[in-house]
Parts: structure tokens; C-alpha cells; sequence
């Protein structure tokens, strides 16, 4: 006989099953009724679009080739990042794993307590993957939750990319390669 397991919202850690079901689900009704995928690459260039025309003009901004193709608004990829936000918020929570951390003990063990070099490395790296997501065209949330699914084979190639860059990163900052 065949058990499922029951997704405990109180729990630390959710299935995984039952979890990547859920955002299978979820995929299906937002290509339904917005006929668009999941992503927040576009989100955050928006944000970088506003902050800069508040420097340059909005108008300036506006007409680069970028902006003419995907218009400075909030839209509902904003919601999309605002509900990850919200959604990790209540899930701590109702898990009872809330917690500010500063500097993650897995970083601490390596590179030491320092928030600031937390934050300077925190930077560099959120700087590095959105020049990555730039660069193929969409961020992993794009090509691994909506452009696998699709059968994109664009997507296959930057998630086996991110997973490669990814580990290999990882093991040499950790110093498992030394």
C-alpha cells in the first residue's frame, strides 16, 4: 500500500514531493491565466530601471531597447517576489525556525563572524548571479521551474550550467578541492 506523506506546515522542512507538486500546480494556473512563467529576473531590473531613472530621467531609461520591450512597472512579478518574500516569512513562523542571523553559521565556520565581509561577499555574489541571469536570458527560478517544464531546451542547459558553476564554487570556497 501506497502511503503519501502529509505536508505539515508547522514543520521545519516540507516534502520535497509534496512541495515540488505544490509549485508544479501553481506553474499551471499562472501560465493559464497570465500566459507568462515564473521568474523574478525581470523584477529586479525593473527595480534597477526605477533607480536609475530617478538619476538619468525617466524618459532616458525609457527608450533603451530593454525598457521598450519590457516597460518600467510594477507588474506582477513584483507580486511574484513580494509572495517568495512573504511566503519564507510565514513558513518560519509556522515552522518555529525564525531566526536573524547575521553571518550563517556554515559561513562563520570558513570565513569568520564578520558581518561586514558577510555583506561584501553577500553583494559580489548577488551582483554575479544577476549578471548571470542577465546573460542567459532568465533567472534560475525562469529556466528551472518554467523553462524545464517547457522542455526548453535553453533552460536545460543554464540549470546543468548553474548546478556545475555551482558545486564547483562550493567546493572551492569550502576548500573541499585543497
Amino acid at each position: 500500500m501506497i502511503t503519501l506523506p502529509i505536508m505539515d506546515p508547522t514543520a521545519p522542512l516540507w516534502s520535497p514531493y509534496l512541495a515540488g507538486a505544490g509549485i508544479g500546480i501553481l506553474l499551471c494556473f499562472a501560465m493559464l491565466l497570465s500566459n507568462r512563467p515564473f521568474g523574478c529576473g525581470a523584477a529586479f531590473t525593473g527595480v534597477a530601471g526605477m533607480i536609475e531613472s530617478l538619476f538619468k530621467g525617466k524618459k532616458q531609461v525609457e527608450g533603451k531597447d530593454y525598457f521598450k520591450e519590457f516597460p518600467l512597472r510594477v507588474d506582477w512579478q513584483w507580486m511574484f517576489v513580494l509572495g517568495i518574500i512573504i511566503g519564507a516569512f510565514i513558513s518560519t513562523l509556522l515552522s518555529g525556525t525564525f531566526q536573524i542571523t547575521w553571518v550563517p553559521h556554515t559561513f562563520a565556520t570558513v570565513f569568520g563572524d564578520n558581518p561586514l565581509i558577510r555583506l561584501i561577499t553577500a553583494i559580489i555574489g548577488g551582483a554575479l548571479v544577476g549578471v548571470g541571469a542577465r546573460w542567459c536570458w532568465g533567472c534560475p527560478s525562469s529556466h528551472g521551474i518554467s523553462g524545464i517544464p517547457q522542455l526548453s531546451l535553453a533552460s536545460f542547459v543554464a540549470v546543468a550550467c548553474m548546478f556545475a558553476v555551482g558545486i564547483g564554487a562550493g567546493l572551492f570556497i569550502f576548500r573541499v578541492l585543497v
